[in-house]
């Protein structure tokens, strides 16, 4: 197993783009708006690294399941966040402080299993498994453990910039109003890979 540079530039650079645009960014973000977010950067990371783990180690199995289970769960995921969120941001008081999730271990506890679920049979697992099998494993773990976790870092002072000029009940409803639009496009994906 030996370090090749030109893989792991080729990892972080896939899986950093890749990761841009996807829901645990948007996770991260919201989760930075309420929480800590040094605390979230070490659940997000350490969910990303286990993550990779899987992808480099076993993520060829990924591909044995069919793609509309894996599209299905992301979307019953995605519409129980957009519950929550909008649920949440009605009764939000203006200080927003007394909702706020505290302490190391709930917060990091919190944003571990949202990476942790939401990650499944994502894009950029799939990625990093198909990079491994024909880059090397230890190069590829190293570049996509980097991107993503600097993904998260980006999200995070986005989401603390963000809720420094955003009243968070907006954010919380733009939120669930995204999650909520994840949540009908993976329902649809769903349901075209069931009928394909």
């Amino acid at each position: 197993m030996s370090l090749d540079p030109l893989a792991l530039a080729t990892a972080f650079g896939l899986i950093f783009l890749a990761e841009l645009p996807d829901k645990t960014m948007f996770a991260s973000l919201a989760m930075g708006t309420r929480m800590r977010p040094l605390y979230v950067w070490f659940g997000t990371s350490t969910a990303f690294l286990v993550h990779v783990a899987i992808a480099v180690g076993a993520g060829s199995l990924i591909g044995l399941l069919p793609d509309w289970i894996v599209r299905l769960v992301s979307a019953v995921l995605f519409a129980f966040g957009a519950f929550m969120l909008l649920r949440g941001g009605g009764d939000e008081d203006e200080e927003g402080a007394a909702k706020t999730v505290t302490g190391f271990w709930p917060v990091y506890t919190t944003a571990f299993m949202a990476v942790f679920i939401s990650e499944w049979g994502d894009l950029t697992q799939i990625t990093t498994a198909n990079l491994a099998a024909t880059n090397g494993t230890l190069s590829t773990a190293i570049g996509a453990a980097a991107a993503l976790m600097s993904v998260s870092a980006l999200a995070l002072l986005a989401g603390r910039f963000i809720a420094q000029r955003v009243p968070l009940k907006t954010v919380q409803r733009i939120g669930g109003v995204c999650m909520a639009g994840l949540a009908i496009w993976s329902s649809v994906e769903a349901i075209t890979a069931f009928t394909a």
